[in-house]
């Protein structure tokens, strides 16, 4: 089965969602509806190709390249994804989060407290927990591998060979450089797309990177649920957290992740980011750290937060601040780095909502 000019539509009103007032996007939309027939077109007779991508570095929290895709190119991620993201999603484990609807950094965050509720009672026992990190992992990412467990669950031969053509795509080929050379030399050469071998890595940036991510790493929590029988997890992109009672239960699974991954997955543990400590001390995930009976932003997040609203140009002070109002009020115990917030946001001549949730437009 192919695919209706409906659901290339639909596909195009996802993809143009948080991307409305991008360059791209007001491009296609321009001749919006012979671009959509054009590739409709192209798709049914089998003669689409992926375009030029675009590459740049963003320097925060760390420098790193990200790879966009053209806007077509990114309706037609979405219109994979709208076809088989569902059949695979309905596999995986409610532990996994990232890049599935419903399942972002809250959700993870309030997922891994629950599970901390539950093997401390109410943090009345002790526990322990091992977090870990994939070393390098977009880059790292064996599209060999991927392919042979895509190629398994595909049974329709047209989506299959249009899976194929995305993942195997190579942006390197063809790619525009829209940042400095020197800013590009601040990223080391093992997390660079461009430094790696044709086979290995995927552009960070894409939705379908995101979501053959998942795909990938679904091998990577099913081995930890029902091989090692771990109950308490809960994964994020290559950021995971186990938890146990025993800290040598935890060490035996440590080492047994580390000889499984390279053998299975092609994919090797960051020892510099393997954490293994009690609870009780705080488990610092996905911008949150869980402590006894609260949950917290991170103290770099909120810093980074005041810094910007300080020093960012009174035209954007509006939308950046909301943003942090509401990334800061998704910890339980967020008000008084709401109210620092605030104060910032109160001097910068813009009224506050009284209960600290959201900045007004300046008259």
């Amino acid at each position: 089965m192919m695919f209706t000019f409906e659901a290339l539509v639909q596909a195009y009103y996802d993809c143009r969602r948080t991307k409305r007032n991008s360059a791209s996007a007001l491009a296609f939309e321009l001749h919006l509806e012979q671009n959509l027939i054009t590739l409709h077109h192209e798709l049914l007779a089998g003669t689409y190709q992926p375009g030029r991508s675009i590459c740049f570095v963003i320097t925060h929290p760390k420098p790193r390249e990200v790879w966009a895709a053209g806007f077509r190119d990114r309706v037609v991620h979405h219109l994979l994804y709208n076809q088989i993201g569902p059949q695979f999603e309905a596999g995986f484990i409610a532990d996994s989060c990232a890049c599935i609807p419903g399942r972002g950094t809250l959700y993870a965050a309030k997922r891994l407290e629950h599970h901390v509720r539950g093997i401390t009672r109410n943090w009345s026992r002790p526990a322990h927990y091992l977090k870990c990190d994939l070393a390098n992992f977009f880059v790292s990412i064996d599209k060999r591998i991927l392919w042979r467990r895509l190629e398994r669950k595909i049974q329709a031969p047209w989506w299959r060979d249009l899976a194929e053509l995305v993942l195997m795509h190579d942006p390197r080929a063809d790619y525009e450089l829209r940042t400095a050379p020197a800013l590009l030399q601040r990223v080391p050469p093992h997390k660079r797309l461009t430094c790696q071998p044709t086979h290995l890595g995927l552009p960070i940036g894409n939705l379908s990177s995101q979501f053959f991510a998942n795909v990938l790493l679904d091998a990577l929590d099913q081995h930890i649920k029902h091989r090692l029988c771990c109950r308490y997890y809960v994964r994020y992109v290559d950021d995971f957290v186990l938890l146990h009672e025993s800290p040598q239960q935890l060490n035996h699974w440590l080492a047994t992740i580390t000889d499984w991954l390279p053998a299975t997955l092609g994919l090797q543990l960051n020892p510099r980011k393997t954490v293994l400590q009690p609870v009780e001390r705080g488990i610092d995930f996905v911008g949150q750290v869980i402590k006894p009976w609260r949950r917290i932003t991170r103290r770099r997040t909120v810093a980074h937060a005041l810094r910007r609203v300080a020093q960012i140009d009174a035209g954007q002070l509006f939308e950046t601040a909301n943003s942090y109002f509401g990334l800061l009020g998704q910890a339980d115990h967020s008000h008084t780095n709401r109210a620092s917030l605030a104060r910032l946001v109160r001097r910068r001549g813009h009224a506050i909502h009284s209960d600290l949730t959201k900045a007004y437009r300046r008259r």
